[in-house]
Order: C-alpha cells, then structure tokens, then sequence
C-alpha cells in the first residue's frame, strides 16, 4: 500500500499518515459561509482538499472514505445581507449554497459524503454547550454562553501564538460580560429579525464556532484523521474547536492531523475588491475559462505554499491540458474505453506517481510526472497518463477529449463506413486469435491506408478517423 506522508499544522511536521481505522477514513474540512458566491480563495480548500479525498479513496477504497465538509448557513454576514436587500434568510443561504455547489462541481470537486447545515444541528450543539458548562468550561453571562479560555491549558497550541499575539489577531470583542477577552461566544441571544432557536438561556442563535465542533462529532465521532481548512482559519476558528471538542471530550483528540492550504495572490498581490483584483469563481466560468483549467493552475503550486493567479498561467493551462486531452482522443479514449480499462484490470495508477502525489499531496511533482507519461506510445502505454489526470479531477468527460482538445473529427462519411470498420476488426481480431499474421497485417495496412487510427487495449480494438481519413479507400471491402 503506498504511504502517505502530509504536513501536520498541530505538529509542525511531516508525518506518516495512520489511519485510526482503515476501514473508515475520516476528513472534516470547513466549508462556505453562504450568502454570496464563491470567491477564488474559497476554491482553493475545496480543491486541495477533493484531491486528498481522491488520494485517500485511491489507496483506502471508495467505500472507506467519509468526508465532511460543512455548509454555515446562520450567521452575522447572512442576518445582514438579508437587511440589505431585504430578502429572506432561508431564500439566500438557499440560493447561495445552490450557487456554491454548482461553481465547485465546474472546477471538478467530488461532492463531499455528508454536507451538513449549521441550521440542522443546532440540538447538537446546544448539548455541547450544556455539558461544557456542567463541566466548568462554558458559562453563560448577559444572555450569552462563552467559553472560558483559561480553562483549558493548550489553548494556542496549534497556531503557536502567545496570549498577546491572540488577542491582536482575534480582534477579540472586550464584553463586559466576559471573565477574560480571549473567550469567545458559543451561544449569543436573537432578537426578533435574527434567526433563534430556544434553549436553556433563552431565545438565541450559535456562534460560528461551536457548529464545527458539534457536526465533527455527531458524523465522524469524538476522535477522527484529518481536519482541513484555509490558514487563515488556524486561529481563531480552529484554535476554538480544538479547545470546545477537547475539553467536551478529555478523552479523545479529535483530529489527528490539521492540514491548512496557503493563500490566493492575483498577479503577485493580495486579492482585494480595494485593488480592482477581486472576483468570484461564477466571473472566471463566465467568461470562458474552463473549470479544468483553473483547476490545473491550482493544482500546479504545492497548497502549503501561496499561489499567484496569472493570466499567463491560465494560457498555459489551457495549452497542456489541450495537448493531453488530445494525445488520450488520438488514441482511442473515451468512457468506454476506461470501463473496458477497469473492467479488465488495466486501470492503475502510475506508481511513481501516486508516491510523488502522496508525498504531502505534491500536486506540481505528480503534474510533472503527467508530463512524461503524457509520451506514451500506445493507447494501454497511456493508461497510467489517464488514471492520472483522472485522479487528480482534470477530465470533466471522457466522451469529449475531441472538443476539449479543439480537434475537429474528419467526418466518417457514408453510414456504411462504421459497419466495414467494425467488421474488419472483428477480421483482424479472430485472424490475429488464429495466428495468421499475415491476414492480420493485411487487414492493418487496409485500415492505416484509409486513416482509421486504431486501439488495442486489453483484447479489444476501437476506432477513430484520423487527420487522413479516407472512406474511399474502404469501399471495395463494402
């Protein structure tokens, strides 16, 4: 089985990774607060992270990878959108989750196993809340609930700030009602425009942090492998569910490893809406460039270091994913030919490069290999090429590498033409079974001097029409 080795954010190291069960993966990942569209920061987690779930179902099978990536649908940015436009909460985290899912799926992301919503969990964290109290962890003052910092003694631990540092960074809200300004709310009350829910300190809504916490545990339990996220949420966010999950469960660890993606540049520069650089994924989509190619150009810098959007990036993109797909069209690819692939035990993974790739999910050394078996004569010599675009999510269909490739097929001509192909195939096939080379030779130079670009993969031939085609050639086989 190959290892994988990913950098653990609460270690400061690169690690083996270890699976508490084999049989059950599990990776929780932070994702969209919805009431606008995805900006092409937010795309960043969401591809870094689909390409770990692919890595880990690769090596641990489909079936034994759960993956959780939440959707925060109650919050202070969506209450005031609502006031702004005047619209129903309900109808925008609709609307936007909508939109969310949609521009994701464009960029090649597998749809996570389970994508709870804040709102469906609110029981669960009141619970939480509750036995964090009983505990001496939480307490409630002037309506709210927060949980108290100095309580728990690792708090700082995975972001390595100190008290002063935390504070800063936190922007932290100096309450009256707090025992110290490092706690943070868990609950907070709602007045009558705000979304609230009853509970045992009145009307109110959660905060932001606890529903990470309490959605990590109801689906994936008190202990799993692997929380994912920005690194822009490594403090507070993260920082405050480690602190509410542990104390919650002294027991356990909850994630094993804490992975967190690097930033977006746009041309060397932070992006800011200030500097006329900011735009969503829905701008980029709208505009033409394909979900495959901004997947490539983020896929082309390790996550754990900022990635610059450029357009001179984009172009190349769009350049070799252009050579690739037409290298797999020249050579008979298409959905049928992967079934047949898998079917028949010729679908596999590249060895060098699932090791490059799970090496801390080198996504540019595992492109860097798509390169070189991008040179693979034959159709099965590129079954390692193929598996590999495909596991890293840059074929959006196998049945148009033509189009995608900008190729334009030479037409077949009469209807005929399909049928005396196939049959003498079906010809070659059975004198190549019988051991008769020349019937078998014979029959390819027929098909080469009419340009039909033929593939054998796994006993089996398909058939494409080349530059040369020439239906011609095949009439007096009619």
């Amino acid at each position: 089985m190959t290892e994988i080795r990913l950098h653990n954010t609460k270690t400061r190291r690169r690690e083996t990774f270890e699976p508490l069960d084999p049989s059950n993966v599990r990776m929780y990942v932070c994702g969209p607060t919805v009431y606008d569209r995805a900006h092409m920061g937010n795309a960043r987690p969401a591809i870094v992270f689909d390409v770990l779930f692919r890595l880990l179902r690769e090596i641990y099978g489909a079936d034994h990878v759960t993956y959780v990536r939440n959707i925060t649908d109650v919050d202070d940015k969506i209450n005031a959108r609502a006031a702004q436009t005047g619209r129903d909460i309900a109808d925008i985290t609709a609307e936007t989750t909508a939109w969310y899912l949609e521009d994701m799926a464009a960029l090649g992301n597998l749809e996570p196993t389970h994508m709870p919503r804040a709102t469906g969990y609110i029981a669960e964290m009141i619970a939480m809340i509750e036995g964090l109290i009983e505990s001496g962890h939480a307490y409630e003052a002037d309506g709210h609930v927060l949980f108290a910092v100095e309580s728990y003694a690792d708090y700082g631990a995975l972001s390595g700030r100190s008290i002063d540092d935390m504070i800063a960074g936190a922007r932290v809200e100096v309450a009256p009602y707090k025992r110290n300004p490092m706690d943070f709310v868990m609950w907070k009350p709602s007045d009558a425009r705000q979304p609230g829910w009853d509970s045992p300190w009145g009307r109110g809504r959660p905060g932001w942090h606890i529903e990470c916490s309490a959605m990590a545990d109801k689906l994936l339990g008190e202990s799993f492998d692997i929380h994912g996220g920005g690194n822009d949420l490594m403090f507070p966010h993260h920082e405050n569910e480690i602190a509410q999950s542990a104390c919650a469960h002294p027991d356990a660890e909850m994630a094993q490893i804490w992975m967190h993606n690097e930033m977006l540049l746009v041309e060397g520069r932070k992006m800011s809406k200030s500097l006329g650089n900011f735009f969503t994924v829905r701008d980029l989509l709208d505009q033409g460039v394909a979900g495959e190619v901004i997947r490539l150009v983020f896929l082309s810098t390790h996550y754990g270091k900022p990635m610059d959007w450029t357009d001179t990036k984009r172009s190349e993109a769009e350049g070799t994913l252009k050579r690739w797909y037409g290298v797999l069209h020249r050579h008979g690819y298409c959905a049928r030919m992967v079934e047949m692939l898998k079917s028949q035990g010729g679908w596999n993974a590249d060895a060098e490069f699932l090791g490059v790739l799970a090496n801390d999910l080198n996504t540019s050394g595992a492109i860097a290999r798509l390169h070189v078996l991008a040179k693979g004569h034959t159709a099965p010599a590129l079954a390692g090429f193929a598996h590999g675009l495909d596991l890293l999510g840059l074929v959006p269909d196998w049945d148009r590498l033509g189009d995608l490739a900008g190729v334009e097929d030479a037409a077949t001509g009469p209807e005929w033409v399909s049928e005396v192909v196939e049959r003498l195939l079906g010809e070659r096939q059975a004198a190549r079974a019988a051991k008769d080379w020349a019937e078998a030779d014979r029959i390819r130079d027929v098909l080469n001097a009419a340009g039909v670009l033929v593939s054998d993969v796994g006993g089996a031939a398909s058939w494409t029409p080349g530059p040369a085609f020439d239906p011609a050639v095949l009439e007096r086989h009619r």
